[in-house]
C-alpha cells in the first residue's frame, strides 16, 4: 500500500517576520494517519493524507496515469516498482529525477513555492512550503511516520 502524507506551509508577504519563521519552524514535518481527514484512492491501493495549509482550496490534485503511474503536484510515483520521482518547478519537457526507492522504507521530499494570487481587485505573492512523507508498505501503520526516520530526505529549495 502507498501512504502519502503531505504538510503544507502557506504565507503571505506579511507573514514573513522573524516570529512568522520561527512559528512555522515549530509546525510538525509528520503526523500519525487519522481517519478522516485521511482517505483510500486508488482503488484503495494509497492512502492520501494532507494537512496544513490551504487557502486557494484544492491545491493538490491526483491522478493515475494510463501506465499505472499516479501523478500529483511535482511527483510521479510507480507502483510496479515503489520508486519516487521528482518533476521540480517546470514540468514542461523536463524528465522526471528519480528520488528512491519507497519498499518499507520512506521518503521525505520538501520544496518551496510562490504563487501570484489575484484576490478582491489585488495581486499578491502566496508563499508555502510543501512536505511529501511517502512509503509503501505491507501493512498500514496509522503511526509509521511516527515512530521511525526516513530513509531519504530531499529538499529543492530553488526557488
Amino acid at each position: 500500500m502507498l501512504v502519502l502524507q503531505i504538510v503544507i506551509k502557506q504565507w503571505d508577504k506579511s507573514q514573513r517576520t522573524a516570529a512568522h519563521v520561527l512559528e512555522r519552524a515549530n509546525i510538525p514535518d509528520r503526523y500519525s494517519i487519522i481517519f478522516p481527514p485521511a482517505l483510500y484512492d486508488f482503488n484503495k491501493q494509497c492512502v492520501i493524507d494532507q494537512h496544513g495549509d490551504d487557502i486557494q482550496g484544492g491545491r493538490l490534485k491526483y491522478a493515475q496515469l494510463a501506465d499505472g503511474k499516479i501523478k500529483f503536484d511535482r511527483f510521479q510515483l510507480s507502483l510496479e516498482d515503489k520508486v519516487i520521482e521528482y518533476f521540480g518547478a517546470t514540468q514542461s519537457d523536463t524528465a522526471p529525477r528519480a528520488i528512491g526507492a519507497l519498499n518499507d522504507q520512506w521518503v521525505q521530499c520538501k520544496y518551496t513555492n510562490r504563487y501570484s494570487i489575484f484576490e478582491s481587485g489585488f495581486y499578491y505573492w502566496l508563499y508555502e512550503e510543501v512536505t511529501l512523507n511517502a512509503v509503501c508498505i505491507r501493512e498500514f501503520n496509522e503511526n509509521f511516520f511516527m515512530d521511525t526516520e526516513p530513509a531519504l530526505v530531499f529538499e529543492d529549495f530553488n526557488n
